[in-house]
């Protein structure tokens, strides 16, 4: 149940950016949130829905400025609501939050992690069902994570056979890392056959989902908006559907 007194701090994943691909949850948080905080770019995809509130943002990488003001106006006796795409403790600001609350004493058990549907799953959803077994996700940006980090994970992901989501596949600086993800994947033994999928703008204008293989994915144009699928051995295309199956022992309808 949400708690309702004065200087919480919601934390709150708002999902695809559409006001029907938000949680119960995440609405309740807005609305009972005297100011809301976010990223330029998603708050842009709400403001409208909220139109009584505050708001108040800031730009890529600047993460940190971002949370503290969060804490700071709570530590006031606001309610607030940082907002993040998909689910705020996936690639999200939740962690960040919680590690700098240390700071802030006062504000102990007055922070909710407010859970949203993050892009793995919304972007499956649109391809059909590609992670109906196990899976890992992946981000390709090295501006928190090295690049060493990156490639040794994606290694690991194709030795354990898991479907792989990649987020941040590419942007104005690194327009090729999408295409040195898909050389390491091949260079660990899939076959540039393997069932793969991206998704791009998922609940927002311009959605589109597109179903492809290995070797054709590399030379696609995607950006940070895309999400990218990658098979495992046993993911297959069914009609105009991505398939993962879950192992289940269909029996045969004889009529």
């Amino acid at each position: 149940m949400m708690e309702h007194t004065k200087g919480m701090i919601y934390i709150a994943g708002i999902g695809p950016g559409s006001k029907e691909g938000m949680t119960e949850a995440a609405r309740e948080a807005l609305e009972n949130s005297d100011l809301i905080i976010g990223y330029t770019t998603y708050i842009e995809l709400i403001r409208e829905y909220f139109p009584d509130k505050m708001f108040e943002t800031t730009p890529m990488r600047r993460e940190e400025e971002r949370c503290r003001m969060v804490l700071e106006e709570a530590e006031k006796g606001k309610n607030v609501c940082l907002v993040s795409s998909g689910d705020a403790g996936v690639y999200g600001m939740a962690g960040l939050v919680l590690q700098m609350s240390v700071e802030y004493p006062a504000l102990a058990g007055r922070i909710q992690i407010i859970p949203g549907v993050t892009a793995a799953l919304s972007g499956a959803a649109l391809l059909g069902s590609p992670l109906t077994n196990d899976f890992c996700t992946i981000s390709l940006s090295d501006l928190l994570t090295p690049k060493e980090e990156i490639e040794r994970r994606l290694k690991g992901a194709a030795l354990g056979d898991f479907a792989i989501v990649l987020y941040n596949p590419s942007s104005r600086r690194r327009r090729d890392y999408l295409k040195r993800a898909c050389d390491i994947l091949l260079s660990c033994g899939l076959p540039e056959s393997r069932p793969c999928g991206i998704v791009r703008s998922i609940g927002r204008e311009g959605q589109e989902a597109q179903i492809v293989r290995l070797g054709e994915l590399a030379g696609l144009e995607v950006d940070m908006f895309t999400t990218v699928f990658i098979g495992n051995s046993h993911t297959r295309i069914i009609g105009d559907r991505l398939v993962t199956p879950r192992g289940y022992r269909l029996t045969e309808n004889k009529g």
